[in-house]
C-alpha cells in the first residue's frame, strides 16, 4: 500500500490559465440614398437601445460621413445586432446595411 507522501508526489498541479478578454467588434451603420432618417433613428432606438438624442446624433453621422459607429460588442452580440438591423430593413423595404469590424 502506498504511503501518504508517495500519493502526494504523484499529484499533478493544474496550470491556472488567466481568462482572456473576449474580442470586441465595432458595429457600424452605412449610409444609402433610400433609407429614411426616421427609420435609422427607429433602428438605433429599438436594436441598440439609444435614446432619441443619441440616435439622432448617430443618424446624422451616418448621413454626413457615410457611416456611423453604433457601439462596441462581443462577437455574438455584434452578429445578432447586425442581423436584426438587416431583418428590420428588409421587412420595411429599405436597403440599410450594417457591418462589424474588429475594435
Amino acid at each position: 500500500m502506498a504511503t501518504k507522501t508517495e500519493l502526494e508526489a504523484g499529484v499533478l498541479e493544474k496550470a491556472v490559465e488567466e481568462p482572456k478578454e473576449p474580442e470586441e467588434f465595432r458595429v457600424i451603420l452605412l449610409n444609402d440614398d433610400f433609407t429614411t432618417m426616421e427609420f435609422v433613428v427607429t433602428v438605433l432606438m429599438l436594436v441598440f437601445h439609444k435614446d432619441l438624442g443619441e440616435a439622432t446624433r448617430i443618424m446624422l453621422d451616418v448621413h454626413r460621413r457615410g457611416r456611423g459607429m453604433v457601439g462596441v460588442f462581443t462577437y455574438d452580440i455584434a452578429v445578432t445586432k447586425v442581423n436584426r438591423v438587416h431583418a428590420m430593413a428588409r421587412d420595411n423595404g429599405f436597403p440599410l446595411k450594417c457591418i462589424m469590424e474588429k475594435a
